[in-house]
Formats: structure tokens, sequence, C-alpha cells
């Protein structure tokens, strides 16, 4: 059974949704490291938890990324069958391409921020939390690697700052709240230390 935005207690289902995202993700790293990638999604529902999230959203937030990365449509429709029509329904709306090969980097990133003004809250939530993870680890690793840390995104420095920023106004616009401006404390960092970091 769904869990309520009320209900600030977890289940079965959110244990289940972890094992299930340590198992589809477990031979990924995360980009530029030695890391495993589920750190990054337990540390997405971690944000997502703190800043209110459902059951259903804490789920989501582990799952975000399995349709982009680990078989497409098939994915979402497993999902879809295991943990419920809200679960894929945020997948979904955080996922930025559903075809391979990916649209065009630059492209497909200005479409997803177009897209923030009609996604509903739920999904911006997790959305949100994906993208304040995403900062702060990449705020982490320009303290500890410099400026090389800018050649491991298809945006390069530029893009990536753009991005970012992008975001941050976007949440701050669509999703305002503690939140966003967690996000916006990051990509203020990001900007500061790429001043620095030249």
């Amino acid at each position: 059974m769904s869990d309520t935005a009320n209900n600030p207690f977890l289940t079965n289902r959110f244990d289940d949704a972890l094992a299930y995202a340590s198992r589809i993700h477990r031979a990924q790293i995360r980009k530029g490291s030695g890391i495993p990638y589920i750190s990054h999604l337990i540390g997405v529902a971690a944000i997502a938890l703190e800043n209110g999230a459902s059951e259903d959203q804490a789920i989501a937030a582990l799952l975000h990324d399995a349709v982009e990365d680990q078989s497409g449509r098939a994915r979402l429709d497993d999902i879809r069958m295991r943990f419920g029509d809200q679960v894929a329904q945020i997948v979904a709306d955080c996922t930025d391409s559903h075809t391979e090969p990916k649209p065009a980097w630059r492209s497909r990133k200005e479409a997803y921020i177009a897209s923030l003004a009609h996604k509903p809250p739920a999904s911006l939530a997790v959305s949100l939390a994906d993208k304040t993870h995403n900062a702060a680890a990449i705020n982490a690793d320009l303290h500890e690697a410099g400026s090389q840390v800018w050649s491991r995104f298809t945006g390069g420095k530029a893009g990536t700052l753009w991005y970012y920023r992008a975001l941050a106004d976007a949440f701050l616009s669509h999703a305002p709240g503690a939140g966003a401006r967690r996000l916006e404390r990051e990509v203020a960092q990001m900007e500061h230390l790429a001043a620095l970091l030249g």
C-alpha cells in the first residue's frame, strides 16, 4: 500500500526499493571517482527526506536514475509494477531523456529546465534533491581536485555553471522554500569556487 505525504515512517517498500536500486546500479560508479553510484542515490533520498518527502518520493529518489541509466522504458514499466504509479510518474519526471542515443547535451538540459514549470510538486521535490546532491558533490570535488573537475562534464566548466545556475533559478521560482534555498547556496559556492580556481 502506498505511503501518504503525512506519514513520516518508512515501510518495507522503501527497503525493497533500496535493495532494487543497489542491484540495478551495482556496476556503476560516480563520474570521475571510484565511489559506488548507490552513494548518490542514498544521498538524494536523504536530502528528499530532510526536505519532507513522502515514502513514494523517497523511493523515487532512490530510483530517479534507473530509467536513464538502466534499460529505459522497460525499467520504468518494472518500477510501476513493483512500486506503483506515483513512484513511476516521479521517476519519469526526473528523467531528461527516454531515448537512445540521447539528444545533444545542451538542448536536452534546456528542455529539462523548461519542463520544470509544468512538473507536479512531488516530482519537483525529488529532482531538487538530486540536483542539490550533485551540486554538493561537484563542490566537494572542486575543493579536492581543483579545476580539472570540469573535464568530467559534457558541458565543461561554462556549460556546467550555466546549467546549475539555471536549475537554481528555476527551483526558486517553481518550488520555493528551504530546499530551493539549499540548492541556491550550493550553486553560489560552485560559482565562487569556479572564479577562485580560474
